[in-house]
Parts: C-alpha cells; sequence; structure tokens
C-alpha cells in the first residue's frame, strides 16, 4: 500500500524544476512542489491513506481525527470512515482558519468535546506553521492531541521538529527524498 501511494503522489502530486521556480507559503523557493491535494481528491488515494494512517492509530483509543482546512479534511473523513468499517468509529473534525463569524462562531468543526483524544492530519510540512497553529486550536478546545500525522514531510525549514516544539510526536507517511527516489527512477 505506501509504495501505491507514493507512486500516486509521485504521479499526481508532485513537480521538480532544478530551477526553484516554485515558490511556497513561506515566500521561498523551492525545486519541488507537492500538490497533495490533487492526491486526496482520488478515490484510490483516499483508501491508501485511509487503511495506512488507521493502522497506525487503531490501538491509540482515539475519538476524532482532524486537523486544519482545507487540507486535513479529505484525510480526517477517509480515516473516519475506513474506523466505522473497521468497528471502531472515529469521528472527524477540521479547523477553521479564522473563526466563523457567524452562527456559534466556532474554530473547530465536528463533532468534539472537551477531553476527546484525538490526532492531527495534515497534508504537507514546510514549515509546520498550519499545522502548528490547528494544534494550538484543538488544545484550546480542550483535545488531547496524541499525535499529529502528515502525508509528506517536506524537509525543509524544520516543519517537524517545529511542530515536536509544542509536545507533540509527528509521523510523516512519506519524505520528500522518498519521492525523490522515485520520481528520479520514472523521469
Amino acid at each position: 500500500m505506501e509504495k501505491e501511494l507514493l507512486q500516486i503522489i509521485d504521479q499526481k502530486g508532485f513537480q521538480y524544476s532544478g530551477e526553484g521556480k516554485f515558490t511556497l507559503a513561506s515566500g521561498k523557493k523551492s525545486k519541488f512542489y507537492v500538490d497533495c491535494r490533487k492526491v486526496t481528491s482520488l478515490a484510490k488515494a483516499k483508501y491508501l491513506i485511509s487503511r495506512l494512517i488507521y493502522k497506525r492509530i487503531e490501538s491509540l483509543k482515539i475519538d476524532a481525527i482532524g486537523g486544519p482546512a482545507i487540507g486535513a479534511i479529505p484525510i480526517a473523513d477517509a480515516v473516519s470512515y475506513a474506523s466505522y468499517i473497521e468497528g471502531n468509529e472515529i469521528k472527524s473534525f477540521w479547523i477553521r482558519k479564522e473563526a466563523k463569524g457567524h452562527g456559534l462562531k466556532k474554530w473547530v468543526e465536528g463533532d468534539v468535546k472537551k477531553d476527546d483524544r484525538v490526532i492531527i492530519v495534515d497534508d504537507v510540512i514546510t514549515t509546520g506553521k498550519s499545522t502548528i497553529d490547528a494544534l494550538q486550536r484543538a488544545k484550546e478546545a480542550g483535545l488531547k492531541v496524541v499525535k499529529v500525522i502528515v502525508l509528506v514531510d517536506r524537509e525543509e525549514e524544520n516543519g517537524k521538529q517545529n511542530i515536536e516544539a509544542e509536545g507533540v510526536k509527528v509521523e510523516a507517511l512519506f519524505a520528500v527524498s522518498d519521492i525523490m527516489k522515485i520520481h528520479g527512477e520514472h523521469s
């Protein structure tokens, strides 16, 4: 499953240019771009992601899985669905970039409550900022964050280390170096 998902990420969500032409959210230039939103829009990729992440968390007694909108939503929903199929329902939730301007004005959306044990997921980490923001909002809502899982660690700008400085372990399904290895084989 890991090999299949890695190939999908390489084929559908990875671009490389030796010129450093891709501008990141931080404003820095990079030689590669990882578009996991394209990957998570694919049914087969969602299936593989759900199975791989569920295997990693099934024994952790988790109440919910979620993370920053937009990147975490298809991941969290896929894992939630897989957990239900396995008879171990894990709810999904997501965290807004800004509090909702009307109604209950919530940051965290979904059926989660104080003291729920949760996993934070994200598609890609570079600096870790969006994941850290989601992690902090989850903690402010009283959620107990057990772990962070990301699809791809870009291995730049200390993203993983920045998140772990918040006191939560980070696990990446893949690193950019993994993608680069198979990308070179297919180029």
